[in-house]
């Protein structure tokens, strides 16, 4: 053997662990997928798997249930993907200032992205709770906004409105990692000079920083959205997607469908109209990147 194929054998090992682990994690769930959803699909060994090509496709596009939850899941990514950059983007420019404890605020911001969702999702539930929840004695007792307790939880109107806080608060933190990695990669003597020819702060910001931090935006915005539309666990603890299906997101509804009523194939359909909405975003992001690389 020459050295030149021992060295392409060398590397083909390194390589073969990662394309092992994505063929049996990605790509064969991603095609047994699809299999599923051509056929009603039993986990009974006695009974067939019957093929019914497409029809769990066309009951999908006819179901009110599945609109309901495909509805809230977009809402529940137009409302805290720009909670969390718009918020994530402020943290990061305050801690990007030279302070005092500023390892110990890093810290704090980003504690919440490592913590549990069922754990912060259950903390969630009782700071809205209807009876002592702490939002409620906030803005009734301390604000005097409300004049009596509200049931967030309980009323299909206002059910969406602890999820997406929840949303928010806890990816804060890394956006904020995201940005601040960013952020210190501008030289500083672009502001330096900026500061010589007489801008302030709010110019340099303008003219400086928003422009070249439009890579990490870009990422981010790809990212958080991509994440959005795979809200679950909050939806599952907090409501069970309830009241009436009001929380009801893609994720929840394809799990009740194919873990609760059995229903494999037709859950396997949504799992594969998910597949195309986050190929089509990861599409989106490398056709951005290219653009401005070019």
């Amino acid at each position: 053997m020459t050295r030149t194929k021992k060295k392409k054998m060398i590397g083909f090992l390194f390589v073969l662990p990662g394309l092992v682990s994505y063929f049996a994690w990605t790509l064969y769930p991603i095609i047994k997928s699809f299999i599923m959803s051509l056929y009603d699909w039993t986990i009974n060994p006695n009974l067939p798997n019957i093929f019914v090509g497409l029809d769990n496709y066309a009951e999908l596009f006819k179901d009110p249930k599945f609109y309901m939850a495909l509805k809230n899941t977009i809402l529940y990514t137009i409302v805290t993907v720009p909670g969390q950059l718009i918020l994530g983007f402020l943290v990061a420019v305050l801690l990007n200032r030279k302070a005092k404890g500023q390892t110990v605020f890093r810290l704090l911001y980003y504690l919440p992205v490592v913590t549990s969702w069922v754990i912060v999702s259950i903390l969630f539930q009782y700071l809205f709770s209807a009876r002592g929840g702490l939002v409620n004695f906030f803005l009734k007792d301390v604000l005097h906004i409300i004049s009596k307790d509200v049931a967030w939880m309980s009323s299909p109107k206002t059910a969406m409105i602890p999820i997406y806080t929840l949303g928010i608060w806890k990816g804060i933190g890394w956006s904020m990692l995201i940005f601040l990695a960013g952020l210190q990669g501008i030289p500083k003597e672009y502001y330096e000079a900026a500061s010589l020819d007489g801008a302030n702060g709010w110019q340099q910001m303008i003219k400086i920083t928003l422009p070249l931090i439009v890579p990490t935006l870009v990422f981010q915005l790809v990212m958080l959205t991509i994440g959005g539309f795979n809200v679950f666990l909050s939806v599952y603890v907090m409501t069970g997607g309830g009241p009436m299906g009001s929380t009801e997101v893609l994720s929840s509804y394809m799990f009740k469908q194919a873990f609760d009523y059995f229903h494999f194939g037709y859950g396997a359909a949504i799992s594969v109209i998910f597949f195309i909405i986050v190929f089509t975003v990861s599409q989106l992001q490398r056709k951005l990147f290219s653009k401005r690389n070019a």
